[in-house]
């Protein structure tokens, strides 16, 4: 899944649009209701995921179930969050490493876990 693939799924499914207050690449997902935050896109250098590459990539931050955040770190495509709490997000690579399905179901949590 890339990041087009992201949003054109969260405008589907939660009627929202990245917002970019940076005004670079990076955008946000916040809720229409209360302006939380339930994802952000990032592009980020491999170097600070501890990857090997030199290149830029892609990553979405999402809320989780901070029982699940362990587990999921063991599996390829998943980092400590990116600049965010660690103990409740987590950065998924936008590569393919990661089945779509998988992310939908992340998004979808972190959008419940970020309603209130």
């Amino acid at each position: 899944m890339e990041r087009k693939d992201v949003f054109s799924w969260v405008k589907e499914v939660y009627g929202t649009e990245p917002d970019y207050p940076w005004n670079d690449w990076n955008a946000v997902l916040r809720h229409k209701g209360n302006n939380k935050w339930y994802g952000v896109v990032l592009e980020i250098s491999e170097k600070k995921l501890g990857l090997t590459g030199e290149g830029i990539v892609d990553v979405i931050n999402v809320k989780c179930d901070p029982v699940l955040i362990g587990s999921l770190r063991e599996q390829s495509g998943f980092f400590p969050a990116y600049h965010m709490n660690k103990e409740n997000w987590i950065s998924i690579l936008l590569d393919g490493s990661v089945p779509e399905d998988v992310i939908k179901n992340l998004i979808n949590m972190s959008y419940e876990l970020t309603r209130f």
